[in-house]
């Protein structure tokens, strides 16, 4: 099999080191590109950095960015001129660049996951299940930890989890978001989705959906133990998109959850 050529965005953070070396020890896969939002003179893994551009993209057949909305709208952008592919791992994207992001796959194939794990992605789906198997008088709220360098609130992940509790519901997500709590030791539930986030130490991510009735609470978590559990998922993304059209796919596409 002929290697995927890979561009890397975002080279130097935490999970851009995390795909660098897990592309290494990928037979699959070749990294051509490695791009940072300023120019370090110095080489990652034998490779120059370079700002995101034409020229950056040209020889890659895909591209992973784990970086900011601003950064990833821009990657977009280039890619679609270039007819590249595109997976996203980014987080914190408002409505309206949602909104572009939907544009983009008109043109290109995207696949953009808030958490590239399969633990997190069946949790999702279960906790779907679960909104959808429990009545209406069973409120739901989330918790999420991760590490203190973390900028956004609530994760991408969390907020995955609560479109699953609205798609069960057969509600739009969007009018079902309620509170956003900040390192509080408590919260409560609320007739719309609540979410606590706590940011502290090293901790690479827990998620916790709770379903209460009042008389019993019904509870469904995952743990991450390993950052590689992300740019391993990241990978199978980029493999398969390339045997897909222009469109806007999910790691739940990939993973053929019904």
């Amino acid at each position: 099999m002929k290697k995927i050529n890979l561009a890397i965005t975002g080279c130097l953070g935490k999970m851009g080191q995390q795909l660098i070396k897990s592309s290494k020890n990928n037979k699959d896969f070749k990294i051509v590109t490695l791009t940072e939002s300023r120019i370090i003179p110095k080489k990652v893994s034998g490779i120059k950095l370079e700002l995101n551009n034409i020229i950056a993209f040209k020889k890659a057949n895909v591209i992973i960015d784990f970086t900011v909305p601003k950064c990833t709208l821009q990657v977009l952008k280039i890619a679609s001129k270039l007819k590249k592919r595109v997976v996203i791992g980014t987080t914190g994207f408002s409505k309206k660049e949602e909104r572009l992001i939907k544009k983009f796959s008109r043109k290109i194939p995207i696949l953009k996951a808030g958490n590239m794990s399969l633990g997190v992605n069946l949790l999702m789906y279960l906790t779907e299940i679960a909104s959808k198997s429990l009545s209406n008088n069973f409120l739901a709220k989330i918790y999420e930890v991760h590490h203190k360098h973390k900028k956004d609130h609530p994760s991408g992940t969390a907020l995955m989890l609560g479109k699953g509790i609205a798609d069960g519901k057969n509600k739009n997500f969007y009018s079902l978001i309620g509170s956003k709590y900040l390192n509080k030791k408590k919260f409560p539930y609320g007739k719309k989705i609540n979410f606590n986030s706590i940011r502290k130490g090293d901790i690479i991510g827990e998620h916790e959906v709770r379903f209460s009735s009042g008389k019993e609470i019904v509870t469904l978590n995952h743990e991450s133990f390993d950052r590689a559990l992300y740019s391993e998922g990241a990978l199978s993304a980029c493999k398969w998109l390339m045997k897909k059209k222009a469109g806007l796919y999910s790691m739940r596409d990939l993973l053929n959850f019904k």
